[in-house]
């Protein structure tokens, strides 16, 4: 967007990694909905389409932002009139520097997982966001352990109810194909002779696309396709390696069998989670997919930035962070404007997207001493993606975020096919959760933009029976 706007400028794109992350295939489903594919692409693509930018690959060492300079890893130091921050976040690791403990956050560590999980016969998932949920489903022929905080699955996404629609897909024993992915996949050229080289674990790799495990191959060593036993309502209280478990003299479990009684587990394994309920149970390795912090650590030292609750930098409804000049957008930044009732934040690629295109023309117009207003990305919380082979779309306030007790939902699900859920106030709707093929997402996402009165339609509103898209033409 910058590269369009000032083609005779110059601008530098600085990025540890290699490849760069590209949107592909967009596709504007509605007016605040939007799927897209993200792509790894060299970064001499980018260069050749637009010859103004130039992609310097390393990593950023010191911002020091009262000389307008940025110092690289490389020894070089850099001049800017604007700058925009958009370093991303890393995985919240349970424990740092334990070798049996993965994040997944970026291509590298997926491919590390892929392979520790070949060797496999059981691993432990901690974690209730998205990666854990697309993880736990996608993962055959291990046994998964996988422990949540929440008292039902993927809590960021969706409520009780939905979990329970989810649950039967995790336990059937035979797995339909899955809904074609078209999406092309770059590898680095000669990768596949050649091992890639890792990035150390500190360092970062760009957040994965929405359909990060394609084309991976996520399968243990057991025959079996899929084992899944959750722990509700539990976190890591310790973890063990072999010889201090072995010292400990304690009993860890086996895999539990339905309604029978767990037995202690006779096989030693290289490492154990004891979680907060009390249970221990043996594993080959533990993925740790309890979200992510923003990745603000270069850039505060020397720094006055305003930080957010959340750790990322604060910036106003123009991108602005509390320096001149810095401007943030993505995962980095913590939204402190005084957002629309049916907005707020969430760390997706969705956001980032849409951020970075605003932050762009706010730098723009800020460049140029133009008034700018608000996105209309930013009116709507909207949000699609695939879970367990079934298309979910979350709509404003789904989980009812801030309202209270004042409010009320109305459900319609249909066992094995859809689950609709709306999220009313005063009779308005202020979100919504469709799962599943359910056409409505153009008519809710207009109910909740215009905040029209529906109370005259009361159970209706959700009537398989009455077409109503029709009502609100």
């Amino acid at each position: 967007k910058l590269a369009m706007e000032f083609p005779s400028e110059d601008i530098f794109l600085m990025t540890a990694s290699p490849v760069i992350k590209a949107i592909t295939n967009f596709k504007q489903v509605s007016k605040t909905l939007e799927e897209f594919d993200v792509e790894e692409q060299p970064s001499s693509l980018l260069e050749k389409r637009h010859p103004n930018i130039k992609v310097i690959q390393s990593g950023v060492k010191q911002l020091k932002s009262d000389e307008r300079k940025i110092f690289t890893e490389d020894g070089k130091e850099y001049m800017y009139e604007k700058l925009c921050l958009c370093a991303g976040a890393k995985p919240k690791l349970i424990s740092e520097g334990n070798p049996y403990v993965l994040g997944i956050r970026d291509t590298d560590s997926a491919k590390a997982f892929q392979k520790n999980l070949s060797q496999s016969e059981r691993i432990v998932v901690v974690g209730n966001g998205g990666i854990a949920l697309e993880l736990v489903y996608e993962i055959q022929g291990c046994e998964v352990i996988w422990a949540i905080k929440d008292k039902a699955i993927g809590n960021t996404f969706f409520d009780a109810g939905a979990a329970e629609f989810l649950i039967p897909k995790l336990t059937a024993e035979k797995r339909e194909a899955p809904i074609e992915c078209k999406r092309t996949k770059y590898t680095m050229e000669g990768s596949e002779e050649k091992e890639r080289p890792v990035a150390a674990p500190d360092q970062l790799g760009s957040a994965l696309g929405p359909d990060w495990h394609e084309g991976l191959c996520l399968k243990g060593s057991k025959e079996f396709s899929h084992k899944v036993h959750i722990e509700i309502l539990c976190e890591v209280k310790k973890i063990h390696l072999q010889e201090e478990f072995i010292q400990l003299q304690r009993t860890s479990l086996t895999f539990p069998k339905e309604e029978k009684n767990v037995e202690p587990d006779e096989v030693l394994w290289p490492v154990y989670v004891e979680l907060t309920n009390g249970k221990i149970y043996g594993c080959d390795f533990i993925v740790s997919a309890t979200g992510v912090v923003p990745n603000v650590k270069p850039f505060l030292d020397g720094n006055n930035f305003a930080v957010g609750e959340d750790g990322g930098l604060k910036v106003d409804k123009h991108m602005h962070t509390s320096l001149p000049d810095i401007y943030a957008a993505g995962d980095i930044c913590t939204a402190s404007w005084e957002p629309s009732p049916v907005w707020h934040q969430m760390r997706l690629w969705t956001q980032a997207r849409q951020m970075g295109w605003y932050a762009a023309k706010c730098m723009a117009a800020d460049t140029l001493g133009e008034s700018i207003d608000m996105d209309f990305s930013f009116e709507l919380f909207a949000h699609v993606t695939k879970f367990f082979n079934y298309k979910v779309v979350v709509l404003g306030k789904y989980n009812a975020q801030g309202l209270g007790l004042d409010h009320e939902l109305m459900l319609r699900c249909t066992k094995g096919q859809e689950y609709v859920k709306v999220v009313m106030q005063n009779g308005r709707m202020m979100g919504a959760v469709l799962i599943g093929e359910t056409d409505l997402e153009e008519t809710f996402e207009n109910l909740i933009l215009n905040q029209m009165d529906l109370s005259a339609y009361g159970e209706d509103l959700l009537n398989p029976d009455i077409d109503i898209e029709d009502y609100f033409d």
